[in-house]
C-alpha cells in the first residue's frame, strides 16, 4: 500500500534538491554571509546597565523611578572606604589622603557630583546647640592646616562627633571614612550610557592603583563595581572557550577518527558563533555578564547535534554510497527530527522572554538566535561541506568497529524495553522523582549568601564588602520605602506620626540594622534649637517650629515640593528571607495606616530593588516551566503524533528538572536571574536526545523488529551518538567551574548536571517507558506510518 507523503516530506524533499543541486552557490553564499558577519561580531561590545537588570515594569521599580532624581544618592551608588591600616583617622597624612582621592571621584566620568559626600565636601555638616542658638559648619573646616597640627586634627575628630557620623562615614573604630558617589546612568558630557566596565577600570587605576600604600587600604563596594568586576571576570571567556573547542575537538576525534569530518564540524560550529554575535551585534545588542555565556551554548549544541550528522553520514558510507549520496542521505534522514529538536532548543530558551527582566530577555533573544544559526550551519552547511569533504578510511574503520562491536551496554540497555525490567526502572524513576520533588520543597528564592553571590566568596569586591560589614553599621544594603505626602505636608505631624510608627515597625523585623528619616534630623535640630534639652527631642505639633527645622536637614531627606520623604531601613544582608520580611511589615503596616496624607509606597535602595527582582522570578519561575514544557509537547505531537510517544520523551525531562531544583538547594543556591535561565536551558537542549533516540527506534519498529530488538540496533547507532553527545556537552560547560565568575562556575555545574541526567534519563527511560505504555507491540500506533511515508 503506498501512502501519501506527508508535508514534512514534502518539504523535506524540496530542500534536499534546492541544496544539493546548487551547492558551489550555496558555499558561495555562506562564505560570504559569514565574512559579514565576522565583521560585525568583531565590532561587538561590553553593555551592561542598571535598568537591565532589574524589573522595569515592576511597581517597586515604577516607585524608584518617579522619584529617581530624589532617591539618587539612595539608589546607583559606589562606595569608597580609605583604611588607615596603621593608627586612625586622625592623623593630617589621613585625611590629605581623603581629599585627594574625593577630588579624584569628584572628575571620574559618571559620577554625580552634586551628591558626592565625604568629610572633605560641603554637603558633610555639623550642628550643634549653643548658649547663642543652633551652630553648623563643614567637618573639615575651610581653614584647615592653618590652626596646626594638633589644632587640626582634634577640630576634625570634634566635628565628626558632632556630625554623627561614627557608624555611617567614619567607620566604628575610627580607622578608615567612606566616600559615596551616587551615580548617572548617563554620562552628561557624552550622553552615552555608562560604560561599567570603563567606570570599574578608572576605579582601580585612579583610586587603587594611585593611593593604596603601606598604611592606606581602599575597599569599593556597589553594584557598578560589582557589574564591572563581573565583565572584567568574563575577560577570561576566550580562554574558557578556546580551552571548550580543544576538548570538544580532541572528543570529536576521538569518536570519528577522522579528521576531515571533525575539521568541517568545528568549523561549521565557529562559524555558528560568529553568525550569532554578528546578527546580535546588527540587532543593537551588546555582551552583558550573562549572555557572554551563550556562545559557548551556540557552540555545543551545534557539535551535540552534528555529532549525529558524522555518524549517519559515516553509517550511510559504509553502505557504499558516494560522498554525495552519503550527504543527502544524511540530510533525508535528520532534516526534519534535527530541526524539531533545535525549534524546541528555541523554544526552551524563548519562555524566558516571560520574565521581565532585560538580562534575562537578552539572554533569551540571545540563545535563540544562537540556535537559529545553528539550523543554517549545521542543517544546511554542514551537509553540503561534508559532501566535498568525506569521510577517511580511518574514519571508516572507526564507523565499521562501531557497527561490528559487541554492544554489550547496548544490549543491557535494550533489555530494559522488556516487560518486568521495565516496570522496575519506571518504578525506580518514580521513586528519584519523588525524592527529587521533596527536597526541592526546600528551594527558596533570591540570594541565600551575604556578599556578592555572582563572584566567589574570596574575591576582593566580597573581601571588601565584608570589610564594610564589619566596621560599619550603616550596611550597603539599604531598603527605602517612600512616603508620598501632599505638597508642602512632608513634614507635618501627622505624616511624622506615621513614620515614626512605620520605623518602629521597621526596626523589629528581622534582619534590620536601624532606620532613619527626615524626622530623626528634625528631632536633633529641635532640639538643638532649644539649648539641646531632650524635653524637645522629639516631633512638633507647631508648623511653624518643623519649618524652620527644614533648613539645617539634608535635601536627600526630602523631595523639592516636600511631597515625599524617604524611610531608610539599613539591613544586615540582602539575603532572600530578610528580604521577604522586611517587604511583609511594610505591606502589613501600609495596609492599616496608609492614607491620602501618608502613601507609603514600595521600594528603593539596592535591597528593595532586590526584593523585586526576586518577587518577578518568584511569579515566572512556575508559569515559565509549564510554558517550555508545553509547547515543546506540542511540538513533539506534531511530530510523532503519539500522546504516548509525547509523554516518553517528556517524562525524563520533568526528573531532570526536578533533580536540578534538588542539586541546587544541597549546592544552596537559590532561583534568581543567574540560575532561572538553566532550567529553561535544560529542557530545550535535554529534548534534542529523546528526539534522535526515538526517531531511529520508528525506523527500526517500522521495519517490523519487537520493541527490544528495534530498540537494540537503536542504541548501535543514534544511541552511541547520544551518549557521545551528553559526554561532549557536558565537557564544553564543565570547564566553566574554573572561572572566577561564581555563577558561571555554579551555571557550568548545573547544566553539566542537566547534559548528562537528561542524557542517561533519555537513554534508560524511554525503552523501558515504551514497554511500560505498550509502544512498539502489535496493534499499537507507533507512528510507522510515518516512516513508510518517508521511504
Amino acid at each position: 500500500m503506498t501512502v501519501k507523503p506527508t508535508l514534512g516530506d514534502r518539504v523535506e524533499a524540496f530542500a534536499e534538491r534546492v541544496l544539493f543541486s546548487r551547492r558551489p552557490l550555496w558555499l558561495a553564499f555562506f562564505a560570504v554571509a559569514s565574512l559579514v558577519l565576522l565583521w560585525q561580531a568583531l565590532l561587538l561590545r561590553p553593555d551592561a546597565s542598571f535598568q537591565k537588570m532589574v524589573p522595569a515594569n515592576h511597581p517597586f521599580i515604577q516607585n524608584t523611578l518617579r522619584f529617581e532624581n530624589e532617591l539618587r544618592p539612595l539608589g546607583n551608588t559606589v562606595r569608597i572606604a580609605v583604611e588607615a591600616t596603621e593608627g586612625d583617622i586622625y592623623s593630617r597624612e589621613y585625611l590629605d589622603t581623603v581629599r585627594q582621592v574625593t577630588d579624584e571621584v569628584f572628575y571620574i566620568p559618571g559620577i554625580d557630583r552634586g551628591n558626592l559626600r565625604s568629610l572633605w565636601t560641603p554637603n558633610t555638616l555639623w550642628f550643634e546647640a549653643t548658649e547663642d542658638g543652633l551652630r553648623s559648619g563643614k567637618v573639615v573646616p575651610a581653614d584647615f592646616g592653618s590652626l596646626g597640627l594638633s589644632r587640626d586634627v582634634a577640630v576634625v575628630r570634634d566635628n565628626i562627633a558632632k556630625a554623627g557620623l561614627v557608624g555611617s562615614l567614619v567607620a566604628n573604630d575610627h580607622r578608615s571614612s567612606v566616600i559615596v558617589a551616587p551615580l548617572l546612568e548617563n554620562d552628561p558630557d557624552t550622553g552615552q550610557k555608562l560604560d561599567y566596565g570603563v567606570f570599574s577600570t578608572r576605579l582601580e587605576q585612579q583610586l587603587r592603583a594611585k593611593y593604596e600604600r603601606p598604611g592606606i587600604r581602599i575597599h569599593i563596594v556597589g553594584f557598578a563595581k560589582l557589574v564591572g568586576d563581573l565583565i572584567h571576570g568574563a575577560a577570561s571567556i576566550g580562554l574558557f572557550f578556546l580551552l571548550t573547542v580543544v576538548l570538544t575537538t580532541a572528543l570529536l576525534w576521538v569518536y570519528s577518527r577522522c579528521w576531515r569530518s571533525t575539521s568541517v564540524t568545528i568549523a561549521c560550529c565557529l562559524l555558528a558563533v560568529a553568525w550569532h554575535l554578528g546578527v546580535m551585534h546588527l540587532l543593537g545588542f551588546g555582551l552583558d555578564p550573562y549572555s557572554i555565556l551563550v556562545p559557548f551554548l551556540t557552540f555545543a549544541i551545534g557539535v551535540s547535534h552534528a555529532v549525529q550528522n558524522i555518524n549517519t553520514f559515516a553509517v550511510e558510507s559504509l553502505r557504499g554510497a558516494t560522498k554525495e549520496g552519503a550527504a543527502r542521505a544524511t540530510f533525508r534522514l535528520l532534516f526534519v527530527p534535527g530541526t524539531v529538536a533545535l525549534l524546541c532548543d528555541v523554544v526552551g530558551f524563548s519562555t524566558l522572554l516571560v520574565i521581565d527582566i532585560g538580562v534575562i530577555r537578552e539572554l533569551a533573544i540571545s540563545a535563540s538566535i544562537g540556535v537559529a544559526v545553528i539550523i543554517f550551519t549545521k542543517m544546511f552547511l554542514l551537509p553540503v561541506a561534508m559532501s566535498y569533504a568525506g569521510i577517511s578510511g580511518s574514519g571508516l574503520r572507526a564507523a565499521e568497529r562501531r557497527a561490528r562491536g559487541p554492544h554489550r551496554l547496548a544490549g543491557a540497555i535494550a533489555s530494559l524495553a522488556s516487560g518486568g525490567r521495565a516496570v522496575v526502572v519506571v518504578a525506580l524513576a518514580t521513586g528519584v522523582a519523588v525524592l527529587g520533588f521533596a527536597m526541592s520543597r526546600h528551594l527558596q528564592i533570591g540570594d541565600l549568601d551575604p556578599g556578592a553571590p555572582e563572584l566567589r566568596p574570596t574575591s576582593r569586591y566580597n573581601t571588601d564588602v565584608a570589610f564594610f560589614s564589619q566596621h560599619y553599621a550603616t550596611s550597603a544594603d539599604t531598603f527605602v520605602v517612600m512616603v508620598r505626602t501632599p505638597p508642602g505636608d512632608c513634614g507635618a505631624y501627622a505624616t511624622a506620626a506615621t513614620v515614626t510608627r512605620l520605623q518602629w515597625a521597621l526596626e523589629e523585623t528581622p534582619g534590620v540594622q536601624g532606620t532613619v528619616s527626615l524626622f530623626d534630623w528634625m528631632t536633633q535640630i529641635i532640639a538643638g534649637t532649644y539649648g539641646g534639652n531632650l524635653k524637645w527631642s522629639t516631633v512638633t505639633r507647631n508648623r511653624y517650629i518643623s519649618n524652620s527645622a527644614h533648613k539645617g536637614i539634608p535635601q536627600s531627606f526630602y523631595n523639592n515640593d516636600c511631597s515625599m520623604l524617604p524611610v531608610i531601613a539599613y539591613l544586615a544582608d540582602h539575603k532572600a528571607a530578610t528580604l521577604e520580611g522586611v517587604v511583609k511589615t511594610v505591606e502589613a503596616f501600609a495596609a492599616r495606616h496608609g492614607g491620602p496624607q501618608a502613601e507609603i509606597l514600595l521600594a528603593a535602595g539596592n535591597a528593595g530593588i532586590e526584593a523585586a527582582t526576586n518577587q518577578v522570578v518568584a511569579e515566572s519561575w512556575r508559569p515559565m516551566l509549564f510554558l517550555v514544557y508545553g509547547i515543546v509537547a506540542v511540538l513533539l505531537m506534531l511530530e510523532f503524533r503519539s500522546i504516548r510517544v509525547t509523554l516518553c520523551l517528556l517524562i525524563p525531562l520533568v526528573i531532570t528538572s526536578l533533580l536540578c531544583e534538588a542539586v541546587m538547594t544541597v549546592m544552596g543556591l537559590g532561583v534568581k536571574v543567574a540560575t532561572l535561565p538553566v532550567i529553561a536551558l535544560g529542557v530545550g537542549i535535554g529534548v534534542d536526545y529523546g528526539i534522535y533516540l526515538y526517531n531511529r527506534l520508528e525506523h527500526e519498529l517500522a521495519r517490523g523488529l519487537p520493541l527490544r530488538d528495534a530498540y537494540f540496533e537503536t542504541m548501535k547507532t543514534t544511541g552511541l551518538a547520544v551518549a557521545f553527545t551528553g559526554i561532549t556537552l557536558a565537557a564544553g560547560v564543565l570547564t566553566w567551574i574554573f572561572s572566577e565568575i561564581k555563577f558561571q562556575a555554579d551555571m557550568g555545574l548545573l547544566l553539566t548536571f542537566m547534559f548528562l541526567w537528561n542524557m542517561v534519563g533519555a537513554v534508560v527511560l524511554i525503552p523501558a517507558l515504551a514497554a511500560v505504555m505498550g509502544i512498539g507491540r502489535r496493534g499499537s500506533v507507533a507512528a510507522g506510518t510515518v516512516v513508510q511515508a518517508r521511504a
